[in-house]
């Protein structure tokens, strides 16, 4: 016992034996920070309560597995971090269906021409990431696509913050390698 309380690790162990209320005081104690980690991955304040909602469920779910002699931070953390990337590729597929709903209606070839050369550079980048070891994979992800600093990333994936920048080197040498120099500015172009 803490002087706030049970600790997450005695409340997880409450909510197991069927303490329901265990978890709202769990979700009580978490959820402000959750909600900030959260709204700095979604477009708006809207979907960041729905992922807060979405994570809580999911842990609810997956409490069983949570070992309990690692921070609950960083396991819900993790869960967060999921649901926003599941939210993101959502959004995206959503995006660009009607993006090239409209594009394709009254395109130009010309216009018609230029998307498809973005379109494969896409398509390019995403085989890139793929090629990549899981390890670097996530490394890049979390900081590059996700915006999370080096240290937040550390959190996340549960090593240093000098593995972060270790692994993001590594991987920016392989997509490098694997990309033509004009990839990265193509894609950035169409920003």
């Amino acid at each position: 016992m803490t002087p706030e309380g049970p600790t997450d690790a005695e409340l997880v162990e409450r909510i197991l034996k069927g303490d329901e209320a265990a978890f709202t005081a769990l979700m009580r104690r978490h959820k402000t920070w959750l909600y900030q980690f959260i709204r700095r991955h979604t477009s708006t304040s809207e979907d960041a309560y729905d992922v807060v909602q979405d994570t809580f469920a999911s842990a609810w779910r997956a409490l069983k597995g949570y070992d309990r002699a690692r921070p609950f931070e960083i396991w819900l953390r993790r869960i967060a971090l999921n649901k926003c990337r599941d939210r993101g590729r959502r959004e995206a597929v959503r995006r660009t269906a009607f993006r090239l709903m409209g594009r394709f209606e009254d395109q130009t070839p010309a216009a018609a021409e230029h998307t498809e050369i973005q379109n494969e550079t896409l398509r390019r980048l995403q085989r890139a990431l793929e090629a990549l070891p899981p390890k670097y994979r996530e490394a890049i992800t979390l900081t590059a696509l996700q915006g999370m600093s080096q240290r937040e990333a550390a959190e996340v994936l549960g090593v240093t913050v000098k593995v972060v920048e270790l692994r993001v080197y590594r991987a920016k040498q392989r997509l490098a390698a694997n990309l033509d120099p004009g990839d990265i500015g193509d894609i950035a172009g169409q920003e």
